[in-house]
């Protein structure tokens, strides 16, 4: 399958792309993607995977990326400055916040007629999820953050190398530059037991680069919301969806005590630290993981909705 029905919605006052997985009477998941990624970050194979196991998968472009609305008249945002005052314990003003991202997400199952649904996001993504579940608990039927944090800020820092790569940026505006630094992003946060083949992820960042144009810009408003998130910790504690926390023990970008945290923040989470697994999405986690665990979980937290 290459891909679900392709539309565009109005939400929270932004246009939002968007692509549907599975029939519109089934149970929907919701996926949020991390920064500056588009859609397509979610498998193919996994929205489909968990489409044939009776879900309705949705995933999209957040604001600033790929096909959604990008924010242009909000300029390009200082991260060292605000780096800095975030160091420094001062307020911090991003051009929006990761709260702002969340309430696109609920927007848009609100175009879409969805009532609830389970909420799944990666990376920057697991933040929004985190918000999304105590700001609209009404809409969330459960909680997975998937290699994600609590934002507490003092647990372990990124590897340099890992931070490094995340940061850096083309040399030259070519499509070979933007499909060099993107597969070195993925080779230097990916773990050693779901390696994805050469070929794999060359497929992977090319569909990424070739999708959409780049937005610099854009993708600097991401880093400001991510870097300057609250903790999240104390809010936390008021999920009461069931929740899975799911984490790479080897993740050099995202260490897993970020995972154990978010975990211990939310009543009753069960959280599933991964050996071998970094900051990756490669077709083998879709396998081995994703549409094992993550489905199994789904289809309890469904049977339970439905109970309740």
């Amino acid at each position: 399958m290459a891909g679900g029905p392709r539309a565009q919605a109005t939400a929270n006052g932004i246009s939002i792309e968007y692509e549907s997985f599975g029939r519109e009477s089934d149970p929907a998941v919701l996926f949020i993607c991390g920064v500056i990624e588009q859609l397509t970050g979610w498998p193919d194979s996994l929205c489909a995977g968990l489409a044939a196991k009776g879900f309705r998968v949705i995933r999209f472009d957040n604001r600033d990326v790929g096909k959604s609305t990008h924010l242009s008249d909000l300029g390009v945002p200082m991260i060292p400055a605000l780096m800095a005052k975030v160091m420094a314990g001062q307020k911090a003003e991003p051009p929006y916040t990761l709260e702002d991202m969340a309430a696109d997400a609920a927007g848009l199952l609100d175009a879409l007629g969805i009532a609830d649904a389970h909420i799944v996001g990666r990376s920057m993504g697991g933040m929004i999820a985190q918000l999304f579940a105590v700001r609209f608990p009404e809409k969330t039927k459960s909680l997975v953050s998937i290699m994600s944090s609590s934002g507490r800020r003092d647990l372990p820092k990124a590897k340099p190398e890992a931070m490094a790569a995340m940061m850096a940026r083309p040399a030259e505006p070519s499509r070979e530059a933007r499909i060099g630094v993107f597969t070195n992003f993925f080779r230097t946060v990916g773990g050693t037991a779901y390696r994805p083949s050469d070929e794999e992820l060359h497929a992977y960042v090319e569909r990424f680069v070739d999708r959409a144009e780049f937005d610099l810009a854009g993708a600097m408003r991401h880093m400001a919301a991510y870097f300057t998130a609250e903790p999240r910790n104390a809010m936390l504690k008021s999920v009461r969806a069931p929740t899975l926390v799911i984490h790479g023990e080897d993740d050099p970008l995202i260490p897993a005590a970020h995972g154990k945290d978010t975990a211990d923040s939310i009543p009753g989470a069960e959280l599933l630290i991964l050996p071998g697994m970094g900051h990756d999405f490669s077709e083998a986690v879709v396998q081995k993981v994703y549409l094992t665990y993550l489905a199994d979980f789904l289809a309890r937290a469904e049977a339970r909705s439905k109970v309740v």
